[in-house]
């Protein structure tokens, strides 16, 4: 139990710094989508527990990883959706929410973006690389980022 809660520790401090990394490079993807060549990137603290959330991506992923890929994406990206309106909606009902896709037509509820569904996809996927090592051995517990 202390080795698997070690696990789950290692995997949210994994997810949540690969997914403020991530969401900096593309914020900054944006600043130069207006020629903005500081290329400043941003995040919010809020957003490291709700991308260490991806750690809960490891068992499920176990459960997936016979699944051709796009089917496993896919489970990803619903999930991956689910969180973040969920988040969305709990930390703008506090006027919290670091985030606002109000102005896109692609919004729901302001708090997700159908549009940004192939960049859950992937994300899912690298969330999915990071968790489990495609190469390592089966594990003689129930430790959970190997399968």
């Amino acid at each position: 139990m202390k080795q698997t809660f070690l696990t789950f520790l290692k995997n949210f401090l994994k997810c949540g710094l690969t997914g403020w990394c991530i969401e900096i490079i593309f914020t900054a993807g944006g600043a130069l989508r207006r020629r903005d060549m500081t290329l400043k990137g941003n995040t919010s603290l809020w957003m490291f527990p709700i991308y260490g959330c991806a750690a809960i991506l490891a068992p499920i992923s176990c459960l997936l990883r016979k699944k051709p890929a796009w089917l496993r994406g896919v489970t990803y990206m619903s999930l991956i959706y689910t969180a973040e309106f969920f988040t969305g909606r709990l930390l703008r009902h506090r006027a919290l929410c670091p985030w606002d896709y109000g102005r896109s037509k692609w919004n729901v509820g302001r708090v997700i973006r159908l549009d940004y569904a192939p960049c859950w996809f992937a994300a899912g996927l690298l969330f999915e690389r990071i968790l489990v090592a495609p190469s390592a051995p089966k594990p003689q517990t129930t430790e959970m980022p190997h399968c």
